[in-house]
């Protein structure tokens, strides 16, 4: 777990101790386009800084003499058990910071045995994924398409391929405005595409692109009654990425979903929106246990992942801080992410008075006086 650099002819090392040290090494290792994508938020990236910021607002009511000496931090999503309560959230375009891409991420998170969000806008097709890594625990992540036969065929594949889920996005009607895409102009390298569709759109590849497939592919006219038709193709469970507010979580509920993604997108499509972090309780609050709630966004540490059960979420997803372990060694770097923030967990965990989830609740949360 360390980094070899030069200094002053000998070789040191840099001992990666927490998630910053990955994103630091991510930084400086990958190029500036494809730092700019991952890191990229929308607009002024107010929402993206604050998923983090919102975080160090919360304070702890740590817990003392509660013989913390056995401690488990193994949970359950969607019925199965997993060994932490971290999964890893859908981001596209694994290939572009390690050459195994997303295959590599199958085998760490089966490794760890927790959940994978497989996201459309992979590098590595749903196959190979799953021949990687036949024993991991995988939802899909879902775009509604203009053409539904194209989502529709995608959801019979991972039906059959044994994915456990699938995760619909919802808070992409159009594509967010982030300004270093645009200014850098980013595009998939020619070596590199969006495997899933592979031959997919060859008649179309003419037209302007946006994010490895023709621009215009997302539906804008998604709505609720697409939940629905969602339900009529497909047995899985469904999981509604990107809600916000406590009125969409009663609509998800009456919708008959199986469970709710918190989440922002990472800061990347309404900038000046709420941190995933800040909207989780009002969500929490009206759910009130009929469904799963998850959360996605600004997860850094062990004590972001306390807080964020303590405030009523069953699990947490992470989006970029995988791929800063991938772009540091592949598969062994976001086993390493993963690790760090299992240790982090465990250890928040212990130091608040908690020896298993089921312990974590609200009362660990200072509410500040305003």
């Amino acid at each position: 777990m360390s980094i070899s650099y030069r200094e002053g002819g000998r070789c040191a090392e840099m001992a990666m101790v927490c998630l910053t040290d990955f994103e630091e090494y991510a930084k400086e290792h990958l190029s500036k386009a494809t730092w700019d994508y991952y890191a990229a938020g929308a607009d002024e990236c107010c929402t993206r800084d604050d998923n983090l910021l919102a975080y160090k607002r919360i304070r702890l009511r740590p817990r003392i003499l509660r013989d913390v000496s056995v401690s488990d931090t193994r949970t359950t999503v969607q019925g199965t058990e997993i060994s932490f309560p971290v999964g890893i959230a859908p981001t596209a375009f694994h290939c572009l910071a390690w050459h195994e891409g997303e295959v590599a991420t199958a085998r760490a998170t089966e490794a760890l045995n927790t959940c994978y969000i497989t996201s459309t806008y992979s590098t590595c097709s749903v196959e190979e994924i799953v021949a990687a890594a036949p024993n991991g625990y995988r939802w899909f992540q879902l775009y509604v398409y203009r053409d539904r036969k194209l989502s529709e065929q995608i959801v019979h594949r991972v039906e059959g391929l044994g994915y456990k889920a699938l995760v619909l996005t919802v808070d992409v009607p159009y594509t967010g405005k982030r300004r270093n895409d645009i200014r850098n102009q980013f595009k998939l390298p020619p070596h590199l595409k969006v495997k899933n569709f592979d031959g997919v759109f060859q008649q179309e590849t003419a037209g302007p692109e946006e994010y490895g497939i023709p621009a215009n592919t997302l539906d804008p006219s998604i709505s609720w009654k697409d939940v629905y038709w969602l339900q009529s193709i497909t047995r899985l469970p469904i999981i509604i990425k990107g809600i916000l507010t406590k009125e969409d979580a009663e609509l998800a509920v009456e919708h008959g979903v199986q469970g709710i993604i918190v989440s922002n997108h990472g800061g990347r499509q309404l900038d000046g929106g709420p941190a995933s972090i800040d909207a989780l309780s009002e969500i929490v609050d009206t759910v009130q246990g009929r469904i799963e709630v998850y959360l996605d966004g600004g997860i850094r540490t062990g004590s972001d992942v306390l807080k964020s059960l303590a405030l009523g979420a069953k699990c947490v997803f992470i989006g970029r801080p995988a791929v800063w372990g991938l772009a540091y060694k592949g598969e062994e770097g976001v086993r390493e992410v993963l690790q760090i923030l299992n240790d982090e967990f465990r250890l928040s965990m212990a130091l608040s008075g908690c020896r298993n989830v089921a312990e974590i609740n609200r009362n660990l949360i200072q509410f500040s006086k305003l």
